[in-house]
């Protein structure tokens, strides 16, 4: 009797727990339906139906679109393809022409040595006012007076020191005459012309007309018996033989045509004309006939 009592109450017990379970599911059903119906009605006005036209025997179909979903595509831009251009190397040694149709004859350099290839001679200095340029309207007296001064700044001698005025006549003449390779005017000029030109209007000297030959032509003297209107010679060119010629002055300076500055005054103490000087001359003047 007891054992049917406690089936009955189990049973009872079965059915409370089973109700429950029941009422807790439709519970959540009912919430779960209510969200869906909240969130469509959010979702709907966002969404754009468009009617694809249904073929004949089809169900319409519906195409569904979110605009900010949708992402915007890049527009591609037409490229035009890159032709490669075409180089053609020139394989002719005797010219090399490049895009601006400049030709370059390669060659070679010579060294006799070292030094060669580190020393140049002096650069100009840095442009200025034609302030060395002897005024037009002065007398006699204040040309000689304006050379002297002029030239006792190129040579840092006192005026008093400077007397030879045909000669500072002479090299002004020719003072900043650009130089070349055999050249004899006002236009351009060469190193043993300058020197054939000065001594020959100044001391009456005939020279030859190269350094080369100046060289063989004048006695061969002393550093200690240098005086002005000695010849001083120069190899810059190695060991090979005479290339260049000036004419001493004073206080360690030379009148000469430099390669880079023209007719001009120079330092003998300068490394440059240091390293290359050669020897030292003297012709003797011409007599007078």
């Amino acid at each position: 009797m007891q054992i049917k009592n406690f089936n009955y109450i189990l049973s009872i017990a079965s059915l409370l727990v089973i109700g429950s379970s029941c009422t807790t599911i439709k519970s959540i059903g009912n919430s779960t339906k209510k969200w869906g119906e909240n969130v469509k009605a959010k979702v709907t006005p966002l969404v754009k139906k468009e009617a694809i036209a249904p073929k004949p025997g089809n169900t319409t179909l519906v195409k569904f679109s979110i605009p900010s979903l949708k992402r915007k595509q890049p527009k591609i831009k037409k490229v035009k393809p890159v032709v490669a251009e075409t180089v053609t190397t020139n394989t002719n040694t005797s010219s090399i022409e490049f895009l601006d149709n400049i030709a370059v004859k390669p060659g070679k350099i010579y060294l006799s040595k070292t030094s060669d290839s580190i020393d140049a001679e002096p650069a100009p200095p840095m442009a200025k006012d034609n302030f060395e340029k002897m005024p037009d309207n002065l007398s006699d007296i204040e040309k000689a007076n304006w050379l002297q001064l002029k030239y006792s700044i190129k040579m840092d001698i006192a005026v008093e020191e400077i007397n030879n005025i045909p000669l500072l006549t002479k090299i002004d003449e020719w003072w900043g005459t650009p130089y070349c390779l055999g050249g004899s005017s006002k236009g351009c000029i060469d190193c043993s012309y300058f020197t054939l030109d000065v001594m020959k209007s100044t001391y009456n000297i005939n020279l030859k007309r190269t350094a080369a030959e100046q060289y063989e032509q004048s006695e061969k003297i002393e550093w200690a018996d240098l005086k002005e209107g000695d010849l001083i010679f120069f190899k810059t060119e190695g060991r090979k033989n005479i290339t260049h010629v000036g004419i001493y002055l004073t206080n360690n300076k030379f009148a000469h045509a430099s390669t880079s500055q023209g007719v001009t005054i120079s330092d003998l103490t300068e490394s440059y004309w240091q390293k290359r000087l050669y020897s030292l001359g003297r012709v003797a003047a011409a007599p007078v006939q």
